[in-house]
């Protein structure tokens, strides 16, 4: 069964950990990208750390072997537990950061596609599949492909075996969970249970749809 995986992209400290706290029991991983870490600092990592739950630093590292090593190192040692960066900058940049991550004792995953509209307009059908068979040489962990598009979620998946795929734009973006749950390992939520009246509730419900038994 998929994952359930907040991405917690509010700004504000205390809206962050009043939300992570509520929805943990019904949550499977935290994802935390540059909206939290810009407006609270990156400590917010270690005060997540409480929860027991993996936290994925979603920075979609984009830069050369040299850097991404850098910036993956000061990931791992503010608390996080996995990172994300882009495959476009070649194997050798996602190599990088695959084996700092490693070292680190944590896990790598690589953006092969993007949920959001515009995507198409630069990930078109052959880019994302050498980006996953390239994530797949670097011995990435898994890959990031969009829940707004199952049909490439396939696709993907016919590459990548049984590494993970974390999947999203559910919910906001218009992704159906129900499409790609049984695709992926897990599935990425973020303003339909942060932004919800209730974000337990959804969480809840998510939780449910999944049929995640905890």
């Amino acid at each position: 069964m998929a994952d359930l995986i907040l991405a917690l992209d509010v700004v504000k400290r205390d809206v962050a950990l009043s939300v992570a706290k509520s929805c943990a029991p019904h949550i499977d991983a935290i994802k935390i990208g540059y909206p939290l870490v810009l407006g609270a600092g990156l400590s917010i990592a270690r005060e997540l750390t409480d929860l027991r739950l993996p936290l994925i630093a979603d920075f979609k590292i984009a830069d050369i072997p040299n850097t991404n090593t850098l910036i993956t190192e000061q990931v791992f040692d503010a608390g996080f537990s996995a990172i994300i960066c882009q495959g476009f900058t070649g194997t050798d940049s996602v190599r990088a950061c695959v084996q700092a991550a490693h070292r680190k004792g944590g896990e790598c995953y690589v953006v092969a596609e993007m949920s959001h509209p515009g995507a198409t307009e630069f990930f078109v059908p052959g880019i994302p599949e050498q980006i996953a068979a390239n994530a797949m040489v670097a011995k990435a962990d898994g890959i990031i492909a969009p829940a707004t598009r199952p049909d490439r979620v396939k696709t993907l998946r016919g590459i990548i075996g049984t590494r993970k795929i974390l999947s999203p734009g559910i919910g906001a973006q218009g992704g159906d969970v129900h499409a790609v749950a049984g695709l992926v390992d897990g599935v990425i939520v973020g303003r339909s249970i942060y932004g919800a009246e209730n974000p337990v509730r959804a969480a809840q419900e998510f939780s449910r749809d999944l049929g995640v038994r905890r």
